[in-house]
């Protein structure tokens, strides 16, 4: 029973290993290219592409309405435990 179990993982592994592709690097398709303009063009193209992957996403109006609603409430969450150690009517 337990070489079947290990027969099925071996494959399911071999499997992954075989599907996934290694990730291909842009920069080395632009050393190959022979024409210098073209060339050029390919590494200020990988250059704008890392430059807005970088970037930030800019915030919304919507998120930092949620951020603010988020830190409102933890505020209060603070007010209530400290009320709560208050005694009342002692």
């Amino acid at each position: 029973m337990d070489s079947t179990i290990v027969r099925y993982c071996f494959a399911a592994l071999l499997a992954l290993s075989i599907s996934t592709a290694p990730a291909p690097a842009v920069e080395q398709n632009c050393r190959f290219i022979q024409a210098k303009p073209e060339r050029e063009a390919c590494y200020k193209q990988q250059e704008l592409e890392l430059a807005a992957k970088r970037k930030p996403a800019p915030t919304t109006q919507e998120s930092s309405t949620l951020e603010s609603m988020r830190q409102m409430r933890q505020d209060d969450e603070a007010v209530y435990r400290s009320i709560n150690n208050i005694c009342r009517g002692c």
